[in-house]
């Protein structure tokens, strides 16, 4: 199968539809205020609304209240959660929307135990792990820490670049990845060259 791309931290519309346009099959959308790619819900409908048939938008929340992913979830118009926090496997399943588990992967972490806790999960998305900092952060984790035989699906996401994404895919072969300061020109705001040299990369890889 090719691998899935998904770009993170969309806060415009032209964004939405330059990543769209490049082939990305989904687009991240920021819902924890602390982030620089916050984007306010009424915002983030208004790129659900321009984004074309067959492009997913994914709702990122860390640790939010279930009222708030409910609100929030239904008036943007998102249609896969992605959980960042410390959420429950039980929390995530509130909600009448699948659901990613995004895990900051580093040395003692077991993903094997993690990917069994959460099997209700559509995948478990792979991020590196920074003291305060829920994804965005632009860093690399080693990838060998990740074992095989994981009952769930992998998005790989943490510092991947045009430059590191085809090895990345050869070496992890997950189903999806995940970018988003890789491909920016600034925090939360896109540069289409990059996300053309990142796709690319994706499909140097799946050759």
């Amino acid at each position: 199968m090719k691998t899935a791309v998904k770009i993170c931290g969309i806060t415009r519309v032209e964004d939405a539809l330059i990543a769209a346009g490049g082939g990305a099959h989904a687009i991240g959308l920021v819902f924890y205020r602390p982030s620089p790619r916050y984007i306010e819900p009424d915002a983030a409908a208004a790129v659900v609304r321009a984004l074309p048939p067959f492009v997913t938008p994914v709702g990122l929340f860390v640790d939010a209240r279930e009222e708030d992913v409910r609100s929030i979830s239904a008036r943007a118009g998102v249609r896969l959660l992605q959980f960042h926090g410390s959420e429950t496997a039980a929390f995530c399943e509130r909600f009448d929307l699948p659901y990613m588990k995004a895990v900051r992967v580093r040395q003692g972490v077991d993903l094997l135990q993690y990917a069994h806790g959460f099997r209700s999960a559509k995948a478990l998305l792979l991020d590196a792990f920074q003291e305060g900092l829920h994804g965005g952060t632009g860093a690399v984790f080693d990838w060998a820490l990740i074992p095989a035989g994981l009952a769930l699906p992998v998005v790989l996401s943490g510092g991947l670049t045009a430059e590191n994404v085809a090895e990345a895919i050869r070496r992890v072969r997950p189903c999806a990845v995940d970018v988003s300061s890789g491909v920016e020109a600034a925090k939360g705001i896109k540069d289409a060259q990059k996300i053309a040299a990142f796709m690319t990369g994706v499909r140097d890889a799946d050759v």
